[in-house]
């Protein structure tokens, strides 16, 4: 009787390892830890998004490197990692909205969005002849009431008070664990991340190379904040 190969885990999506493990899958994650660091955060009546965008190059122009996505006037997604795959699952997020709207006339449930991008995520870890999402997604959105998730490259989704995805994750969760509140207004919450983004960014932080957007209870709708408005914050 022949044995598997140790390689044939390592190159097919749709065989575990003898201790459980997808290699394709934690390759992904891999990726996620590459891109550059991304923030969501809820406070007490608003959600934010605060991404960092990687300038490698001084010919870059700022405005190009796009990482918070609207979906729908009322959700938004930011990535770490490939953000060419990203842009795949914000088409899904923006197709299943509408989708909604027209069923349903009203605007989608965030949880409900956030389950249709890990259940596609979720079936490019089961078949062969693809591979996983790599990419990693913070969903912010507003309903009843702020909403945050994280949608893995496995298809998991978790919610969250306050998360990060990408390069820094482990040392922006803890600053974010130690200054978080859930009594933080929307600038409080701002001001948390972008210190959080300016503690473990390599590069100096500036307001071209950060994307702001937020969403609050009174307006229903998200907003994007201009460069002077986060060069305050980030001062």
């Amino acid at each position: 009787m022949y044995g598997v190969s140790p390689q044939a885990y390592d190159r097919a999506i749709t065989v575990f390892s003898p201790d459980g493990r997808l290699f394709q899958v934690e390759y992904a994650k891999e990726a996620v830890k590459r891109g550059a660091t991304a923030i969501g955060i809820v406070a007490k009546d608003s959600v934010a998004l605060i991404a960092h965008k990687s300038t490698y190059s001084k010919l870059i122009v700022p405005e190009s490197l796009k990482k918070v996505f609207d979906i729908d006037s009322h959700i938004a997604f930011t990535a770490s990692g490939l953000i060419a795959d990203a842009r795949k699952l914000v088409d899904t997020g923006r197709l299943e909205a509408q989708k909604h709207r027209l069923s349903y006339s009203e605007p989608a449930p965030v949880e409900s969005i956030a389950r249709d991008i890990c259940d596609l995520m979720q079936v490019y870890t089961q078949y062969g002849g693809i591979r996983p999402f790599g990419v990693s997604l913070l969903i912010a959105g507003y309903d009843d009431r702020p909403r945050l998730y994280e949608a893995e490259p496995s298809g998991a989704m978790t919610g969250f008070k306050a998360d990060s995805i990408g390069s820094a994750k482990k040392e922006v969760d803890e600053i974010l664990e130690k200054g978080y509140k859930d009594s933080m207004t929307l600038d409080d919450s701002i001001a948390l991340a972008l210190g959080a983004l300016k503690k473990t960014s390599e590069e100096k932080l500036q307001s071209e190379n950060v994307e702001v957007s937020y969403i609050e209870g009174g307006r229903k709708k998200f907003a994007t904040m201009g460069e002077k408005e986060i060069a305050k914050y980030v001062k």
